[in-house]
């Protein structure tokens, strides 16, 4: 196995790039989600889980990983982040008032709380928030770290619940063959790493769970399976659209997951090509 490809996102939600190279810390990779958008309506920092028309923008740095970007609208045109108009530019293209905030030091909580429910019901709320049919289960939210609860991230982070998010090039292929009339995208699950698995059938990444890898110099334990939410229905950039059946099928026939979470047991630097090796 091997490292196909590296993921960056720079604002939380919107489209982001690969890169060749990156150096991984506890909190994951350097300039990934370092900007996210506060609701002003609602309150708290909030990603397309709510307000999906982020994943139709895109980002990429302009003076390095972990400073400014710049984003790029529907309508072809960029704004950057030392705009004074960029929040207004971003509200605007989103339909739904925004500001672009950096992420802040961990110790300021209240930057990190959540804000008020989209639904006067939790259930409602939880099951827009996963995009979950009536009839279908929620994620077992017991599995995810307590802060998450309180606050819409780990504090100090932007990212939902572990540093990193792993996805198989055979994952990929299993759904696009289970599903041929959809666009699966690998934009649309926002992995940090794409690992090359060989051909591998099926899921592979599902037997990480609870085992160690090695990616180059850098050293993960991962930790659990990915319960997917409405995120992966919705349409990304300008030109993959909107379905309904991607996440349909996740839980139905993937019990809900599709990728893995990893955290960072040995920090460093990894490159596109990297070899991957399977622990204990």
């Amino acid at each position: 196995m091997h490292v196909a490809q590296i993921w960056q996102h720079p604002v939380k939600s919107m489209v982001g790039r690969t890169v060749g190279t990156a150096e991984v810390v506890p909190t994951g990779l350097v300039g990934d989600r370092t900007w996210a958008v506060r609701d002003q309506v609602r309150g708290g920092i909030r990603g397309a889980k709510q307000l999906g028309g982020l994943m139709r923008l895109a980002a990429v740095p302009v003076d390095g990983p972990g400073g400014h970007v710049a984003i790029t609208l529907p309508d072809g045109t960029t704004v950057t982040t030392v705009d004074p108009g960029a929040s207004a530019a971003v509200s605007a293209a989103i339909d739904h008032e925004v500001t672009l905030e950096p992420l802040a030091p961990p110790e300021d909580l209240d930057h990190y709380r959540r804000g008020e429910m989209y639904h006067d019901d939790l259930m409602d709320d939880l099951r827009a928030t996963f995009g979950r049919e009536p009839d279908e289960p929620l994620p077992d939210l017991s599995q995810f770290p307590p802060e998450v609860l309180e606050f819409e991230s780990p504090p100090g982070t932007y990212h939902d619940v572990h540093p990193l998010l792993l996805l198989s090039t055979s994952a990929l292929a299993a759904l696009a063959e289970a599903l041929p009339d959809s666009d699966v995208d690998v934009r649309r699950f926002r992995p940090s790493l794409v690992v090359d698995t060989d051909g591998a059938p099926g899921h592979p990444e599902r037997d990480w769970v609870g085992r160690s890898l090695r990616v180059g110099e850098v050293e993960l334990d991962v930790v659990g399976g990915c319960p997917r939410c409405v995120m992966v229905t919705r349409a990304v950039g300008t030109d993959v659209p909107a379905d309904r059946r991607i996440l349909r099928h996740v839980v139905s026939e993937l019990g809900q997951d599709l990728g893995v979470y990893a955290t960072v047991a040995r920090p460093g630097r990894i490159a596109t090509g990297d070899p991957v090796t399977l622990g204990g």
